[in-house]
């Protein structure tokens, strides 16, 4: 994958999706607010670029599995191309998230304690009737898709040194990783191979001075981390406050071959630390916000991630489909 798939699927959805905003709380730290995106997350990017870059949908419309965020997506999206969309979740989703499921449509189906098993019954049902499928996160368009994030994010901010970014599947992290880093001009040489683009699955053509990106994983749920000690993809347990929105068993494939290639950088953040910064989020600037959506914010607030001293840091937040009276009672 490259730089100019995301640019691609910019094209692509752009009459579909919002241009969110950034937010500036600090010199030299600002959010991506994606939880103000269309059903309530980045990840209907990654839906209508799936379905978009399928061109004609089948009669059986699409399918997905989710813990939530995805399946909305996916319902949205379906619901504004004319097509039926049936969405697969597990027993860990939110009140929230399913009757939001309801309100937008979609034939819901509650198979399996966590992801992975919603997947699997997805999976199966796909192949009995020809529905697309739409991943929640290793699927290329989908990854190209939520790779306009960061396109977004270069253009509003004029660039900064560090993005942080919440991981379950990766995706989100690995289309950031893709949109966020552009092409090196001819003055600019790639560290190393000629490519003109950064194809980060061969490693080849990284600019110089393209952001960081830190991928922040509740300790529960750490697949990112615990790829890059295996050297691929292996399955983790799954548990915690972030389960619902980052409760992928196992890192996609395309996030490792790109977040691995890309030097990105794995920080582990407390279940209590999240907890914090879903509720400073909103004490401090009135953003309502899912645990999985203040996840990457919580590296900041623990001091799991300390900028350097002049480091321009931006930070995704990702998602908003949660209940907002739980805030007073944590």
């Amino acid at each position: 994958m490259t730089y100019e798939d995301v640019v691609a699927a910019a094209g692509r959805i752009g009459a579909h999706v919002l241009r969110t905003p950034v937010l500036e709380v600090a010199p030299g730290l600002v959010l991506k607010l994606e939880l103000l995106q269309h059903s309530g997350s980045f990840k209907v990017r990654g839906a209508f670029n799936r379905m978009l870059a399928a061109g004609e949908l089948p009669p059986g419309g699409v399918i997905a599995a989710s813990g939530g965020n995805h399946g909305l997506a996916v319902a949205y999206a379906a619901r504004a191309l004319g097509a039926r969309a049936e969405i697969f979740v597990p027993e860990v989703t939110s009140p929230v998230k399913m009757a939001g499921l309801r309100a937008l449509g979609a034939r819901i189906n509650q198979v399996g304690a966590i992801y992975s098993e919603a997947a699997e019954a997805a999976a199966k049902r796909a192949a009995e009737t020809g529905a697309l499928k739409v991943h929640a996160y290793d699927q290329a368009e989908v990854v190209a898709g939520q790779g306009t994030t960061g396109l977004e994010l270069m253009e509003q901010t004029g660039g900064v040194d560090t993005i942080l970014v919440a991981v379950g599947g990766g995706g989100f992290a690995a289309g950031i990783a893709l949109g966020s880093a552009v092409p090196p001009s001819s003055q600019e040489p790639p560290l190393s191979g000629s490519e003109a683009s950064p194809t980060f699955a061969s490693g080849q053509g990284f600019r110089r001075g393209r952001p960081r990106i830190v991928a922040v994983e509740p300790e529960r749920i750490p697949t990112f981390h615990e790829a890059l000690k295996a050297g691929r993809p292996v399955p983790v347990e799954v548990g915690g406050v972030a389960a619902d929105s980052l409760g992928a068993t196992a890192l996609g494939d395309i996030a490792y071959e790109i977040l691995a290639s890309s030097g990105a950088r794995s920080v582990l953040v407390a279940e209590d630390a999240i907890v914090a910064a879903r509720r400073t989020l909103w004490e401090r600037h009135r953003l309502v916000t899912e645990h999985g959506g203040a996840t990457a914010y919580a590296a900041l607030l623990s001091g799991a991630y300390t900028p350097a001293p002049g480091e321009r840091v931006a930070v995704g937040v990702c998602g908003s489909n949660t209940d907002p009276a739980t805030l007073a009672a944590e």
